[in-house]
């Protein structure tokens, strides 16, 4: 399917949502791209700076923004508007920017699972401009070799290399390796280089990630290491310098250089870019407070420097005490927002117009049903739906939900807290690992055919359902803990639910988000 995109406005500081747009605001803090955006690249073409982030699941995959001042962020497309390539199935990890000024064309290097050998790999896409339609010429070949985070560099004599790191084994050591590219950036060549591995305490059994930037006689490569993504995060960035590009390469005493704060933790994987005389780093981080419910988020920091040429971070900069506002307000009148995600592996069917959003039944995505979602951004937050049962199937519920996994690991299924309108009844439930739970059901004729559905969530992790005819609302449910179903590296999300009969649909006129 396809889907238009309009324009959406990302910005720092004191955020008002209206539709899919942000207003600016005169002050300015991190993080720069709010939510989850892990693993955030950056590439600068003509006086623009364009930026990519992990999609994981979730399609539209791989969002390109665009910022002519490193503070506002308009996002102009995704890579892959439709959902997924052919070839892969999930894990769309890690995008890397890469332009090329002699072609004239944007590459894209990502991370996905290749449905027919059930592997990880490092794939690549290109367009003749960051708007796109991108060309996807699918994975490279590594020796059968399962291989992530892609990053490309030119040794001092012009050769093209791509870096990238193989998928640690229990027990195997984590290399960063550094292997010939074509200038078609379609195959790799030649032997594999080893770059550095884990051979220091502090980085454990990973390092990953690889940034590599020239600064006078030096290539400097900065890395991730330790545990990137669950509750029990402890990821760190390290620098290592070389003379050459294949080596021999000397980490940094002073490492890692990049730690925790009061504000936030985990730092990980990101992009150098020069600004001017300068140097920054925008990489992901999670908030200290909530961040496990929102995800790993983009800030950008500048490089200092020693006397001794290696570089540092003052951490100066710091988010607001007050939570970023994002409200928002849709009533699908027009082609669905950009802002709006599905499962990668969901086969979404749906029509916007006058009467709102027909959202087709299903009993995908672990049972859950069909899902259309966004990232949650702040800790305490309002959803409101407004359903028509006249309009909707005999067959199909339809309402809001909390999106998250039946556990905080790797792989875990989906799992899902929400409230739902039937023609019978009015469900609060949960849906983990395929088995559903009903907290509380009321029956559906007392409020008629058009049904407002709420679900209020406090400090991130506690929900509040209720249901109202128009004139005053009702607690089906209160406090009702999620805190066990946060996901594996991409933090709750929350969206709207149509489940049952795969050949009927919901029809939901209204949502609105409001932060609290």
């Amino acid at each position: 399917m396809k889907i238009s995109i309009r324009f959406l406005w990302l910005l720092v500081g004191l955020l008002l949502f209206k539709g899919c747009s942000l207003e600016n605001s005169e002050t300015t803090f991190n993080p720069v791209l709010p939510g989850d955006n892990p693993n955030p690249s950056v590439t600068k073409i003509g006086d623009s700076y364009y930026a990519s982030a992990t999609s994981n699941e979730w399609s539209p995959l791989f969002p390109i923004y665009k910022s002519d001042d490193l503070n506002n962020w308009e996002l102009l497309s995704y890579v892959f508007p439709g959902g997924a390539p052919d070839w892969a199935q999930n894990n769309f990890w890690a995008p890397e920017l890469s332009y090329d000024e002699k072609q004239g064309k944007l590459y894209v290097y990502y991370t996905g699972r290749d449905k027919s050998t059930g592997e990880i790999t490092i794939a690549v896409a290109s367009a003749d401009t960051p708007e796109g339609p991108f060309t996807d010429h699918g994975p490279l070949i590594f020796n059968d070799s399962e291989t992530i985070d892609a990053f490309e560099m030119r040794d001092k004599n012009g050769a093209l290399f791509l870096i990238w790191k193989e998928v640690y084994s229990p027990g195997d050591p984590a290399i960063i390796y550094a292997q010939s590219i074509s200038e078609d950036r379609k195959t790799v060549f030649g032997d594999k280089h080893e770059l550095i591995r884990n051979d220091q305490q502090w980085e454990q059994h990973i390092v990953e990630g690889p940034c590599i930037f020239q600064r006078d006689d030096y290539f400097y490569l900065l890395y991730s290491a330790g545990n990137c993504c669950d509750r029990t995060c402890d990821y760190k960035i390290g620098v290592a310098r070389a003379k050459n590009l294949l080596g021999p390469w000397e980490k940094h005493e002073a490492n890692p250089i990049l730690t925790d704060t009061e504000t936030w933790k985990c730092p990980g994987t990101g992009d150098v870019f020069k600004e001017g005389r300068d140097y920054y780093l925008l990489f992901h981080s999670y908030k200290t407070v909530g961040g496990d419910y929102i995800g790993r988020e983009g800030l950008l920091e500048k490089l200092h420097w020693t006397d001794d040429d290696w570089p540092y971070f003052e951490r100066t900069t710091e988010i607001t005490l007050k939570n970023n506002r994002i409200d928002y307000f849709d009533d699908f009148s027009k082609a669905l927002e950009p802002c709006w995600q599905w499962r990668a592996t969901q086969k979404l069917s749906y029509a916007t117009g006058e009467n709102g959003l027909m959202l087709a039944a299903s009993a995908e995505n672990d049972l859950l049903g069909s899902l259309l979602a966004q990232p949650v951004k702040s800790m305490n937050f309002e959803v409101t739906a407004t359903i028509d049962l006249s309009m909707s199937g005999q067959g199909v519920k339809g309402g809001i939900l909390l999106i998250g996994a039946t556990n905080n690991g790797f792989g875990a299924p989906m799992a899902g807290l929400g409230i739902t309108g039937g023609h019978d009844l009015i469900e609060v439930w949960i849906t983990s690992g395929k088995e559903k739970n009903v907290y509380e059901a009321v029956p559906a004729a007392r409020y008629g055919d058009l049904i407002k559905l709420r679900m209020s969530v406090k400090n991130g992790d506690l929900l509040q359902f209720s249901v109202s005819d128009g004139d005053k609302w009702d607690i089906i449910a209160d406090s009702v803990d999620a805190s066990a179903y946060v996901p594996w590296g991409m933090g709750f999300r929350w969206g709207l639910v149509s489940k049952g009969e795969t050949n009927e649909f919901v029809n939901i006129q209204n949502v609105e988000l409001i932060n609290r």
